[in-house]
């Protein structure tokens, strides 16, 4: 019987006064603009809401992302979550 193998994962985030944040396990950023970043990590969809966001650096063959600004929040959603959030993007 065939089990996949699952390798440890290697999203971490250090945030450093809520002004800086590093961030490993990063497969794509799917969007960005000053108030939010909505990225896919190894762990799901991840929201970094904030003000004034910056995306210092990205490198995706490594997994990491480096931003600043005014960090407020990061949230994971679901399958669901984001599904309800899409279409509630669209029809505002």
């Amino acid at each position: 019987m065939y089990e996949e193998k699952r390798l440890p994962s290697k999203h971490k985030i250090v945030v450093e006064k809520r002004e800086r944040a590093f961030i490993t396990g990063i497969l794509d950023v799917m969007s960005f603009d000053e108030d939010s970043i909505e990225t896919e990590t190894e762990l799901g969809i991840m929201v970094i809401k904030g003000s004034s966001l910056h995306v210092n650096s990205l490198n995706l063959e490594k997994g990491e992302l480096e931003i600043d600004g005014e960090i407020d929040s990061f949230h994971y959603e679901d399958g669901e979550n984001r599904s309800k959030n899409l279409l509630g993007r669209i029809f505002k």
